[in-house]
């Protein structure tokens, strides 16, 4: 029997063209990119390549992107750094954060002990905006609003534009993590300022352990990890090259298929829940319907006994 894939909102299997991508460069660019031979400089343009083009997509500047390990990492950057270097003593989140952006906060309050307040959700996973701002206007504390852009299990998708005016309008700091719809929607960083955005490339059939973060210029936070001047002094260790050429080449597809791929996705969510509609009595689709992630399908099976098979 052949089996069916479900699990993409975990991790997608990388496109052909990634791989292809990843084994040329792993034949032919074995230079370590901080040496200045001509391998080591050979190695680096090919990460100084990735890097333009991920930030040219994203419309922000070179200097803005960093490579990390992943959305993990770059929560943890994002979220431990705001307060160690930017003065940060009240987070404001969500208590549907993926775990590492809850854990990362959990970890920061006992370290230095900050106040954090979680803004509501609804029964479909929507932030109250009005409570939001509210928490914004009624306390002086410089703050970091940290909000997935889509929620991992149920897709429900803040509104990234009103967040952002908001943090805009109160002087708090404001963190995505995108992991969920980078390269599933276009942002633009010029026209919604976000101070951190974290993405990873195993969400777009890129390869695993690789991701990037972006920070914003007009702040200056200290290295995750130290050690050598790798990441523009920001992420200290030898570069993983092979993973950088297939985050740049996974970009490349998404964006290129972005429209297409989308629709087609979507037609896929829709045709799935008519289905389960005809074949279950009493299930219920989580979260948002007006605005979710098309790349996900959350469903709840009140009642399966009795219940016809797809056979």
């Amino acid at each position: 029997m052949e089996r069916i894939y479900f699990d993409n909102a975990a991790t997608t299997p990388p496109a052909p063209e990634v791989v292809e991508a990843m084994l040329l460069a792993l034949k032919n660019d074995f230079g370590n990119p901080s040496s200045i031979h001509a391998e080591g400089r050979k190695s680096r343009a090919l990460i100084e390549k990735a890097r333009k083009f991920i930030a040219n997509k994203l419309n922000a500047s070179i200097g803005e992107i960093f490579f990390t390990s992943g959305g993990t990492e770059s929560n943890n950057l994002a979220i431990k750094h705001s307060v160690k270097n930017l003065g940060v003593t009240r987070i404001i989140s969500s208590r549907l954060e993926h775990h590492c952006g809850l854990h990362s906060i959990d970890a920061i309050q006992k370290s230095d002990n900050i106040i954090v307040e979680y803004v509501e959700n609804d029964a479909h996973g929507k932030i109250n905006l009005e409570q939001l701002e509210s928490l914004l206007k009624d306390d002086s504390n410089k703050t970091l609003v940290s909000l997935m852009h889509a929620n991992n299990e149920i897709g429900t998708m803040i509104d990234l534009d009103a967040v952002s005016a908001l943090c805009k309008q109160y002087g708090a700091y404001f963190h995505s993590d995108t992991v969920q719809t980078i390269c599933h929607y276009p942002i633009d960083l010029q026209k919604t300022k976000l101070h951190f955005l974290s993405g990873a490339g195993h969400k777009f059939h890129g390869p695993k352990g690789v991701g990037f973060i972006y920070i914003n210029s007009d702040i200056k936070v200290d290295p995750l990890i130290d050690g050598g001047s790798q990441e523009r002094n920001m992420r200290g260790g030898t570069e993983n090259l092979y993973g950088i050429v297939g985050l740049e080449k996974a970009f490349e597809l998404a964006y290129a298929h972005m429209d297409e791929w989308s629709e087609h996705i979507l037609s896929l969510k829709n045709y799935f829940k008519e289905e389960l509609k005809k074949y279950f009595d009493g299930i219920v689709f989580n979260g948002c319907e007006e605005n979710s992630l098309y790349t996900v399908l959350s469903v709840s099976f009140l009642k399966i006994q009795n219940q016809r098979c797809f056979c």
